[in-house]
């Protein structure tokens, strides 16, 4: 990654903007790609920057940890002897470890798991746990084995290589677990002091995550609906709640056979037990719209809007075909707001251009799957010279029409009888009525709400944004590696998604952190650019004190700085070594 700047001229006054750079092959080509645009790096976003950096992770690090003694000792050196030894990641597990602190975790740990007969605090063990399934997420075997040994963490915890193993790891996640509630409501306080996250609104949904191997040990690893398209395994049901913003709130583990429905009604009480229930509005897809759910709100007095499924809307549909009462609430997308006929619930109705393009094409691509694998059938037929089974040709029709069910309704098909050596013959119909339907309903959908007091782009836009829970199902799956689940007991499957989770409130503390301070939204090219900012030690061998051992910190480049600069962190120059790292004559320099 490297700077680049545009000069632009405005008002005869000439505006350098700074944005960062990469360069990725694309085929045969490299071409550059903005990883964040930094705007004209003025005073005034610096500042912005630097007063959330400091409500997040305080001000530069002044403890003795980043001062090692030496700032006034006057050796001679022998040059030919310099050397640089034991290079490891620093820039990324520092950010980890600062926001670990910054959102007031480290604090809530070392309280909730005070110190015993162990050599080592748990605390800082769940603080390994999480920094790693934030910077780099794999098994509790290779961040004792690998991944640690390679940061700088055993510096920034004074943690020693050789105290974090697997066995250490696998307790740190048992005693994490049993402080899951307290972890949770802590969070919602903090993050709403440091972000001004309002979480009136509260969206929800449910996803799953397979397991390896047969967890025969876990009664909630059962086969259900897959989400990650392997059926073949055995799976758990993750419900997440998260704000309007998208930051998370909270979550509970069900079994992999339950159904999106029944996780409702147990989610909304424990998460208004947990946060109150004075103003909250529940915002969750078609999977949870059953009508005990719906009655069960309804008369609990909550607020809600809820994706309804694509079969309602037959009951609208003299309400589709008029043209009447739609308005335009985003480009492309047209809302109307009607009563539900049995319920008196504000129904709102919504057709999209984009969505609507899409289905007629899925349409069109099986309905010419279905032609297609029809002729291929009625030639076979034609060219048999004996008697073919009609058992087995329905059997074939049934195929054809399992494979291509989003157009199967449009093909009414018959085998009559013939006289040709085959006995019978195909027919054909086109149903009419399939593409009246589809011509009217193709891009549409219906929310349905029971809040009264706000307005049809209200209702829209605030059912849009559950795409910020499906956002974070994706960050856990794809950046967190929340799957597969390789934990066989059910307590270590509930702690190995505690961290995910723990793991997933840094990722959105970065990534609101980031925006904050104009760098885009993408922790992980920031964290990939600082896990290059390496600690080294110095060694330095002098003609009167022996050798000297320094622990440095590399300096960022160019635009590594920048990014520093614009988040607001000030990175330390020297470390201290632990005093068993220390060779005699420096300890008594």
């Amino acid at each position: 990654m490297y700077l680049r700047h545009t000069i632009r001229k405005k008002d005869g006054k000439a505006h350098r903007y700074w944005r960062l750079v990469r360069s990725v092959r694309v085929g045969r080509r490299v071409i550059q790609q903005t990883v964040a645009q930094l705007g004209e790096l003025d005073e005034a976003g610096r500042v912005e920057a630097r007063a959330l950096a400091r409500r997040l992770i305080g001000g530069p690090e002044q403890a003795q940890l980043f001062d090692d003694g030496s700032a006034d000792l006057t050796v001679p050196i022998r040059l030919k002897g310099i050397r640089i030894e034991r290079s490891r990641q620093f820039g990324d597990v520092y950010l980890a470890l600062a926001l670990w602190r910054g959102v007031g975790l480290e604090e809530l740990c070392e309280r909730l798991l005070p110190i015993g007969k162990e050599s080592i605090a748990w605390a800082k063990m769940a603080a390994v746990l999480v920094a790693a399934r934030f910077c780099e997420p794999s098994s509790e075997l290779h961040i004792a084995e690998d991944w640690y040994r390679r940061t700088a963490l055993s510096d920034l915890l004074q943690l020693g290589d050789e105290e974090v193993n697997k066995d250490r790891l696998y307790r740190g996640l048992d005693h994490l677990l049993a402080h899951k509630v307290d972890l949770e409501a802590h969070l919602s306080q903090r993050c709403g002091e440091l972000f001004a996250v309002e979480n009136e609104v509260l969206l929800y949904d449910v996803t799953s995550t397979y397991f390896e191997g047969q967890a025969a040990a876990n009664p909630q690893a059962q086969r259900g609906y897959s989400r990650d398209h392997r059926p073949d395994c055995k799976q758990v049901c993750i419900a997440l709640v998260v704000t309007f913003d998208g930051f998370p709130l909270g979550y509970e583990v069900f079994a992999g056979n339950t159904h999106d429905s029944r996780t409702l009604q147990t989610i909304v009480a424990t998460m208004e037990a947990r946060h109150g229930m004075l103003g909250r509005v529940w915002i969750t897809d078609r999977g949870m719209a059953s009508a005990g759910n719906l009655a069960w709100l309804r008369q609990t007095g909550r607020r809600y809007i809820i994706g309804a499924p694509k079969s309602e809307l037959k009951k609208f549909a003299s309400e589709l075909a008029r043209p009447d009462g739609w308005r335009t609430v985003h480009e492309g997308v047209e809302v109307k707001l009607t009563r539900h006929p049995e319920t008196e619930e504000i129904v709102i109705l919504c057709r999209s251009a984009d969505r609507r393009s899409k289905e007629r094409a899925m349409h069109d691509k099986f309905s010419r799957r279905i032609e297609e694998a029809l002729e291929r059938l009625t030639a076979r037929i034609a060219r048999s010279k004996k008697r073919v089974d009609p058992t087995m040709v329905n059997r074939q029709i049934g195929r054809i029409l399992q494979q291509n069910q989003r157009s199967a309704a449009r093909f009414t098909i018959m085998l009559e009888p013939d006289g040709c050596p085959a006995g019978c013959r195909l027919s054909v119909v086109y149903n009419t009525a399939f593409d009246d339907w589809a011509a009217l309903s193709e891009g549409a959908y219906l929310l349905r709400s029971n809040i009264t007091d706000w307005s049809d782009q209200q209702l829209w836009k605030a059912y849009i944004q559950l795409t910020q829970a499906e956002a974070a199902f994706r960050i856990q799956k794809d950046q967190l590696n929340v799957r597969p689940i390789w934990h066989q007991r059910e307590d270590r499957v509930q702690s190995h998604i505690l961290v995910c989770f723990l793991a997933f409130v840094l990722w959105k503390s970065l990534e609101m952190w980031q925006s904050r301070a104009g760098l885009g939204n993408s922790p992980r090219t920031v964290l990939e650019e600082l896990a290059r900012i390496q600690s080294q030690d110095v060694v330095l061998p002098t003609a009167t004190h022996g050798q000297i051992r320094l622990r440095c910190v590399t300096q960022p480049d160019a635009a590594q700085a920048a990014l520093l600069d614009r988040l607001g962190i000030a990175l330390p120059k020297r470390m201290r070594l632990a005093e068993h790292e220390l060779p005699r004559l420096a300890r008594t320099a």
